[in-house]
Order: C-alpha cells, then structure tokens, then sequence
C-alpha cells in the first residue's frame, strides 16, 4: 500500500533538506505554490509545511514565509508547554527503554506527593531527531490506581495527556518548571554526552481534580540541538 500523498511530498522536501541541496535559509514554496505543483487541496499543503515545521527542519514566519532551519532546531517554548498539545511533546521517533510498574520510591526523578510503597507506573523514553541523534530522555510516573492498563498502550507514541482524556481520568492543573542541572553518568550515556554537564530539564506535574498526584514527568534536554523562543505580536492592541 502506497504512502498517503501529503507523506510523500513531505519525505520529498526533507530528503532535498537533510541532502543539503536545500541549506539553511532556503526558502520553501508556499501553500497556494504547493498546491499548484502537487494538484493538491490547501488543507494537505498545510499539512506539509506544519509536520516539517513540527518536527524543527523549518520556521514558518507570517507573511514571510517557510525556511530550512538553522543547524540547531526551533521550538516555540509556549508550545513546548502547552498541557493541552495533543501530539508529541517533542516531534521524532521514540524509544521506550523501560516500562514497568515499581514502587515509588524506585523511580528517577524521585516524585513528591506519593507513599513510598505506592505501586506506580514508570516508563522512560528516549527521543531522537531525523538524524537520529538523541534529543532528550524523558521520565514518566503515573500512579498505577489511576492507570492500570498504561503499559497495554503503544508506549512508543503515547502522549499522557491524551490519554487521560480518552479513559475520562479527571486532571485538572499542570504546572511546568524548566530548571538546569547536571548530567549524572547515566543519563549522559543515553544522551550521547560527557557527564557533568549542564542541561536543562522540564519537569511536569499534573494534579487531579481533588489535588491527589496524577503524574510527574520529567524530560533531559541534551543541549546544543534546541533553540527555544517565545514569539508575540507587538504591532497593536
């Protein structure tokens, strides 16, 4: 079976992007140039340029345009925080290292909130970009009362918060936190780095609605391979 159109003509332009024919700068046709080459409607044109632009090989920048994007990719930290993204936090393809269900005194990052014995979800994930280079590790707990059939899921594309929605578990507040540290050995391992370096870390913590812990979750940004901003219209009121 063929690979749906608005696939193909994605892996077309990211094959002319990481061959280099296309380098950083380069300016992409725009959606009603796409449409017109392809014979394609508007709705799968932006489909192309939002999933390359999901996934940091280009900027799209209003009445601008769509450009490769420099060596380090681009993340919009509004919606790197965003608890109601319904996709990947971070776009690429993803490899469960552990899933397993343990105490929670047993996990990494140690979670507040929760009885040492409680029996708890814990996966760890490491994330890769197109190259497949690691990009980050993330760590997940859920309480295994709340989750019971968690490590049933597809874990590899399982984003948590959509999965709360889907099985009508009652979250109510997340809060984020973006604060440095350093690479235990580990963790530098995984991420393809030396130990002891500095990186920043997001931790997430997601409360039901009676305040009760729903999940704590924690991702290892290796550094040199994101670039974050906060973008906001300054023209008028």
């Amino acid at each position: 079976m063929s690979a749906p159109l608005y696939l193909r003509i994605r892996s077309e332009w990211e094959a002319r992007i990481r061959s280099g024919e296309l380098p950083p700068g380069s300016r992409l046709p725009t959606e009603a140039e796409l449409q017109e080459q392809y014979g394609i409607g508007r709705a799968t044109a932006q489909r192309v340029l939002h999933e390359m632009a999901q996934a940091g090989l280009v900027e799209r920048h209003r009445r601008r345009g769509t450009f490769v994007a420099g060596s380090a990719r681009k993340e919009n930290l509004l919606r790197f925080v965003n608890p109601r993204l319904t996709g990947p936090e971070i776009p690429g393809r993803h490899e469960v290292r552990s899933a397993a269900v343990v105490r929670a005194a047993e996990v990494t990052p140690a979670v507040e909130g929760l009885e040492d014995d409680t029996p708890v979800n814990h996966l760890v994930r490491r994330k890769f970009d197109l190259e497949e280079t690691p990009l980050a590790l993330e760590y997940t707990t859920v309480p295994f009362a709340l989750a019971p059939h968690l490590l049933d899921e597809d874990l590899a594309h399982l984003t948590l918060l959509s999965y709360f929605r889907a099985h009508r578990v009652p979250v109510a507040t997340s809060r984020m936190y973006l604060d440095p540290v350093l690479l235990d050995e580990r963790d530098a391992g995984l991420l393809a780095c030396d130990p002891g370096i500095p990186v920043l870390r997001q931790r997430r913590l997601t409360w039901l609605e009676n305040g009760e812990l729903a999940e704590a979750a924690a991702y290892l940004l290796r550094p040199g391979l994101m670039e974050f901003y906060i973008e906001q219209s300054v023209s008028g009121d």
